[in-house]
């Protein structure tokens, strides 16, 4: 029997939170911009004319200082000038501050600009995420912890959306202050820019080694967040078991151990980051008094034409020009978090899709008049293979009759370890068909190539003398219902639950299929009856009811061939045989094949597998089987025993 998670030997996810090459992936992340580039443009001119406003508001300080202010301290009477003096620079105020509010508003407008479009943006990769996973094989979920796929959902979206909706609008922003201000402090002082310039290289130079630091303990600190989460979530699925083996202290032990882990590089990125931005603080202090010093020197020599309307302009630059360069230096490891995480989006988006080159389909069939089939759209309780002949660009219709041959297969999950071994059968229509055998003889291996979950090694499998290889991956699956072991349920109802084996079911073939089962009972006495909501996997119900609730969505669904795998394990005795009853008309006529540990469940079976390590060793009925005394009788012998 094939694990339930096969052995990881396939590359998993990548842990690292550092691109591997940033650039490539953020030239990704723009074309999903695309659709909105009205709209960018846009929010990119009002973003523009914003720090226009801002830059020309402070310019215009000096112009005021110049032509209104200082003319004013210089008249000694208050005269008639001196009072269109004071209503003019009134005047000029106003038109500072329009300016100011308009920037205001312009910086709105692009802030919902940027918010509408980034989270429809992540909408759309959210949608293109899910559709992608529909797509994927099996292999991939089986290389690939839950923990690990559900991080992508919310660690990695929310960083991006932090990119779109926030860091790249802040880098432009203050990318364009810097530039707009150090164009206008050129201007204003050319010498006074060169002070200004050596200042903000020794700050640079300080952000850049606080910064780095405080960059890889963020990268470490995601690491750990997503490690924390994979493990808390394989605790709650487990927390059933983890009691039952009072494993609680030890949890939490090891729980405890991921959290001091996280704690460690939390502290750590936060501590640098947390004190890069006084120590700028204080050195844009610095250079303030530094500049103010030799803005005034200048300014009472009357040297290089700066008078004081230009220096406290200038100095308002300088005030200003530390700002958005330590808010760049912030943003940028955020950026590079949020790099990484659409790195790993990527990776998913990029995965190879599960192939299908199958060209055979299974379409509703019935005779006509010769005994011939004939395609029809409506249900007919028969079945054909529809087979597209290429070379003579004909189309043949085969009844279907589910036989399904193995011949000579041989299959492994990873290259190194062969699971089945040269596996040769034939399952006759309409036969039931047992597969017993120890944990992990090849019993589930089998029904997942059935299915082409995996495709095999060599030899080959047909179904109804097809080669499944030609069969569409779709209509093979469509033709077959399992269920499984391990019995997952949705949220919604018990009816929604039993129609997600056919979409389509009326309300009464629901009913039916719950009767078939013997589910119909249990089901009428829950509070709500078939509207009965189900939550967190059916935790309200028995496993025995959940199991029943699983083989009543496989009536439903009214395949051609059934595949229950261990689906009476969790039923008692007494339940099982309510139900045989009901599985014996589901059964009739349909090649069943079934996986069972519970010997007495496959004595009626028309043939018995007996697998071990990967082969067939036994083969026969029960009663061939028993008298043959061979593996088969040790295990159903033992099983009594046991009972």
């Amino acid at each position: 029997m094939a694990p339930k998670n096969p052995e990881r030997h396939a590359v998993p996810m990548k842990k690292n939170f550092r691109a591997a090459n940033p650039l490539k992936t953020f030239k990704r992340i723009l074309t999903y911009l695309k659709p909105y580039r009205v709209r960018m443009i846009f929010a990119l001119i009002c973003m523009l004319a914003n720090v226009v406003a801002s830059i020309a508001g402070t310019y215009m300080l000096s112009i005021a200082i110049n032509d209104y202010i200082l003319p004013l301290v210089e008249g000694e009477t208050v005269s008639l000038g001196m009072l269109n003096g004071i209503a003019a620079l009134g005047g000029f105020v106003g038109i500072m501050a329009a300016i100011y509010v308009a920037g205001a508003g312009l910086h709105y407008v692009m802030n919902y600009i940027i918010v509408s479009a980034t989270t429809k943006i992540l909408e759309d990769i959210r949608n293109e995420m899910f559709e992608k996973m529909e797509k994927l094989p099996i292999k991939y979920f089986d290389t690939h912890t839950h923990g690990d796929l559900m991080s992508l959902y919310t660690n990695d979206t929310d960083t991006l959306r932090e990119l779109l909706s926030n860091g790249l609008p802040n880098i432009l922003t203050n990318a364009c202050t810097v530039v707009g201000m150090f164009i206008a402090m050129l201007i204003l002082s050319p010498l006074l820019t060169l002070v200004s310039v050596v200042m903000l290289a020794i700050m640079l130079f300080v952000t850049k080694t606080i910064g780095g630091k405080s960059g890889k303990h963020f990268v470490l600190q995601q690491r750990e967040v997503g490690a924390l989460n994979g493990y808390i979530e394989e605790h709650m699925d487990g927390l059933k078991v983890v009691k039952v083996f009072c494993h609680e202290e030890a949890e939490k032990a090891d729980f405890d151990k991921h959290n001091a882990t996280l704690r460690q590089a939390s502290k750590k990125a936060h501590t640098y980051a947390n004190v890069l931005m006084p120590i700028m603080g204080n050195l844009s202090y610095v250079s303030y008094a530094i500049t103010a010093i030799v803005g005034t020197i200048l300014t009472i020599n009357g040297f290089g034409g700066l008078n004081w309307g230009k220096l406290i302009s200038f100095m308002q630059y300088s005030r200003q020009f530390s700002n958005p360069l330590a808010q760049i230096a912030q943003q940028l490891n955020g950026i590079l978090v949020a790099l990484a995480g659409a790195e790993r989006i990527f990776e998913l988006l990029d995965q190879e899709p599960e192939q299908d080159e199958g060209y055979v389909k299974l379409v509703n069939a019935r005779e006509d008049t010769d005994g011939n089939m004939v395609e029809c759209e409506e249900y007919t309780g028969m079945w054909a293979w529809k087979h597209y002949h290429r070379a003579t660009n004909t189309t043949t219709y085969v009844k279907w009759r589910g036989e399904v041959e193995f011949e000579n297969v041989s299959f492994g999950y990873v290259p190194e370890k062969t699971v089945l071994k040269n596996v040769t059968f034939e399952a006759k229509p309409g036969q039931k068909f047992a597969l017993v055998g120890s944990t992990g003889a090849g019993k589930t291996t089998i029904t997942n190539l059935i299915n082409r979950f995996y495709d095999i090694n060599e030899g080959k499998i047909r179904y109804d003398d097809i080669n499944i290889t030609k069969i569409n991956k779709e209509d093979l699956r469509r033709s077959m219902a399992m269920v499984l072991q391990d019995t997952h349920l949705f949220t919604g109802t018990v009816r929604d639950n039993i129609r997600f084996g056919k979409l389509d079911a009326t309300d009464e073939e629901v009913e039916n299929a719950a009767k078939l089962a013997n589910a119909d009972y249990f089901i009428r006495h829950l509070p709500d009856g078939y509207d009965t909501m189900l939550t967190g996997d059916g935790t309200n119900l028995s496993q025995g009811q959940r199991q029943l609730l699983a083989i009543a969505r496989a009536a439903v669904a009214n395949p051609p061939v059934l595949v229950l795998d261990e689906a009476t394990s969790s039923i008692d005795t007494r339940t099982e045989k309510l139900i045989e009853k009901g599985m014996d008309g589901l059964m009739q006529g349909r090649t069943v094949f079934v996986i069972a540990h519970r010997l007495s469940t496959v004595r009626n079976a028309d043939v018995i597998l007996v697998l071990e390590h990967g082969e067939i060793i036994e083969r026969g009925n029960h009663d061939e089987l028993i008298a043959a005394r061979g593996k088969y009788y040790q295990l159903y012998t033992g099983a009594f025993e046991l009972d």
